[in-house]
């Protein structure tokens, strides 16, 4: 869309000439020759950009300016000035116009800054937008359910234990590094927040990302490189599926735990880092201890506090209060209008059992927001088939037969159903289940 200029100037010569260069460079142009013009104008549409003369027939622009500034914080409004009057450039500025323009006017000058004007708005509304949409991402919405209750009030009790570390555990998609990052914040926030997800780094390379490493350290390091341990520094490392980081590397990061301290990887200066240490999986840490694919010492360490956050099913509770929530967010990042849940629609959710968690309902509303135009969402998808619900046969359940099975064995065999109902589609299905590519990848071959 094309910026929205007000041009304000009593020389309709030069106005109508500029009017013409600019809506040549693709500036959507109104034209005003005094003030009591622009705020008819004004009140018609607000524009992106104003360029105010100072001297107008029916007062100053610099008097008119904080008006303007007051009603419309977000427009960029340059000023024209009589060449050489420093004194009232200086007071425009101080006013808020965020440039000024010295008599007699050039075009090119006036098109270049009015340019830059446009550009500057579209970068701070791209930037609005990412933070809108990382803080409600990132936003913890309070719960109502007992056991979420109880979750919350211990994560702000070990905010006051600033280096104590946290193992987060919880299902997929529960919401672990949203309680991570409510950690952060309820700690004031200070130092950096990283995020690592350990199924994702390469195992060539994990020491590399982790720890960092010195010239020379491996054949493609050109220069030395600070890991996410150094530059977590004074905030929180979360790694998010500590189950896959590899054997060869927990020692490491144990005696990091223990001393906060650590070598770059071929260097041998030791270096300290004050990062409290986050964990989060969803694999059973003991049978990982027990078969020898975890250390017993490091899961000792890592869950000096062990949070447990209860799958979304058992906090009915919260569940029409975060959809409602992230519907709101969704609407605004997939540019849709506001809408509500029709009352079936409340009904689905509260009975739908959410196996992906929040993930899950996450997934559900934006699919139904681009799947059904209407002013409210049916979500007829959460609908069981057939008029006995759940307990109707359907052919494409997915169905575990013969005598108990332990959990795993249970969860390979619905990577491979999933897989199956997206007809081979990988990268799909691992989107789907809320596993990262390469844990998707691990868990089909062990099936």
């Amino acid at each position: 869309m094309s910026t929205h200029l007000l041009l304000v100037d009593d020389d309709r010569t030069f106005a109508s000439l500029a009017a013409t260069v600019l809506r040549h460079e693709g500036f959507r142009v109104t034209l005003a020759h005094s003030l009591h013009d622009a705020r008819a104008a004004l009140g018609r549409q607000a524009p992106e950009v104003v360029v105010l003369d100072r001297r107008l027939p029916d007062g100053d622009g610099i008097d008119f300016l904080p008006e303007l500034r007051a009603q419309f914080p977000d427009t960029a409004v340059m000023m024209v000035t009589a060449h050489g009057d420093i004194a009232s450039a200086v007071d425009a500025i101080k006013q808020g116009a965020r440039d000024y323009l010295s008599k007699p006017v050039e075009l090119d000058d006036l098109v270049l800054r009015a340019r830059r004007a446009a550009a500057d708005l579209q970068l701070h509304e791209r930037l609005r937008q990412a933070e809108s949409e990382l803080g409600g991402r990132r936003r913890l919405l309070r719960p109502r359910a007992p056991a979420m209750v109880s979750a919350l009030q211990m994560i702000e009790r070990i905010a006051t234990a600033p280096r104590s570390p946290v193992l987060i555990t919880g299902e997929t998609g529960a919401g672990k590094e949203v309680l991570a990052r409510h950690l952060h914040n309820v700690q004031g926030g200070q130092g950096p927040f990283v995020h690592v997800n350990c199924a994702a780094l390469p195992s060539a390379l994990v020491e590399s990302e982790l720890f960092g490493h010195e010239r020379g350290a491996f054949t493609d390091a050109r220069a030395a490189r600070r890991g996410l341990v150094e530059v977590a520094d004074g905030g929180i490392l979360f790694l998010d599926e500590i189950g896959e980081l590899p054997l060869s590397l927990q020692a490491k990061l144990l005696t990091f735990l223990d001393q906060g301290a650590f070598r770059r990887l071929g260097g041998t200066t030791e270096l300290s880092s004050n990062a409290r240490v986050v964990t989060a999986t969803n694999r059973d840490l003991t049978r990982e201890v027990a078969e020898g694919r975890f250390r017993e010492d490091l899961y000792f360490r890592l869950s000096v506090f062990r949070v447990e956050i209860p799958p979304l099913r058992q906090r009915r509770e919260d569940v029409l209060p975060l959809a409602e929530s992230l519907l709101v967010e969704l609407c605004a990042e997939l540019g849709r209008r506001p809408v509500d849940f029709t009352p079936a629609a409340r009904t689905r959710l509260e009975r739908y059992p959410f196996p992906g968690n929040v993930r899950e309902l996450r997934n559900v509303l934006e699919r139904a927001l681009v799947l059904e135009p209407g002013p409210a969402l049916e979500l007829q998808a959460l609908e069981p088939r057939g008029p006995m619900g759940p307990a109707v046969a359907d052919p494409d359940a997915f169905v575990v037969g013969g005598p108990p099975r332990a959990l795993d064995d249970v969860e390979r065999l619905y990577v491979k159903h999933v897989l199956g109902r997206l007809e081979g589609r990988r990268m799909e299905a691992a989107k789907v289940l809320g596993l990262s590519y390469p844990t998707f990848l691990r868990k089909l071959e062990e099936s």
